[in-house]
């Protein structure tokens, strides 16, 4: 999703964000992140923070959206938070996100607003899209640029005919492999890539996606070297 204006992103993710935090979506992929320092890379209105920070775990927050940080700090107090823009960071920044040594790097639910993304009506998705690849190849970059970064947890919502989950994994795996860690030291298997049902969410019943099921798809990829 990208809403034209912050205000507007913050507004949206603000209601879904909620939705995901009832229905445990949040402290699923928290039980999911191994370590215990983690490099969270966009925040949203800080749902996923919180839900790192009650497993008990230090977090670096890193965000480009000022309101969106506001909102994550009110979220987890405990949680340390960096306004910068992960795909050109300051050799400040990257000296205080080497300084929190993490050794983990999540990003959830990638998004920004059309102003940020490029989005237009029309366009069919593919600004978002394309935004989303650039920034998870650039959080791979940093995570792999960081020697004490163990895994990289990468989740996205998606929509796939649940019957078939199991080729799912396979595809997930392929995707980020191929393109967002293509020649970085991270690795990952099938059993790496899980799908989580958005029951709240419904089904959809429309065109190609008639049937399919709304699902966070995750992929938990290990240092290899």
């Amino acid at each position: 999703m990208s809403a034209a204006t912050v205000a507007g992103f913050v507004g949206y993710w603000q209601a879904e964000g909620e939705a995901y935090a009832r229905a445990g979506d949040y402290a699923w992929m928290a039980s999911l992140v191994p370590g215990r320092r983690v490099l969270e890379i966009g925040c949203g209105p800080g749902f996923g923070t919180r839900a790192l920070v009650d497993r008990g775990l230090s977090v670096l927050v890193v965000d480009s959206l000022d309101d969106c940080l506001q909102l994550a700090a009110a979220q987890a107090p405990a949680a340390e938070c960096l306004a910068a823009d992960v795909a050109a960071l300051a050799d400040g920044q990257r000296q205080k996100i080497a300084d929190f040594a993490p050794d983990s790097v999540v990003c959830w639910l990638m998004g920004a607003p059309a102003a940020v993304t490029g989005a237009a009506d029309g366009d069919g998705g593919r600004a978002v899209i394309a935004y989303r690849e650039r920034i998870h190849r650039a959080v791979a970059e940093l995570a792999a640029s960081l020697a004490g970064v163990r895994a990289l947890h990468l989740v996205d919502r998606t929509a796939i005919a649940w019957q078939a989950k199991d080729i799912g994994r396979d595809t997930l795996c392929r995707y980020h492999l191929g393109k967002t860690l293509a020649g970085l030291p991270f690795a990952a298997t099938r059993a790496d890539a899980l799908y989580r049902k958005l029951a709240w969410a419904g089904t959809s019943s429309s065109g190609a996606l008639r049937g399919a099921v709304p699902t966070l798809a995750s992929l938990l990829a290990h240092r290899s070297q």
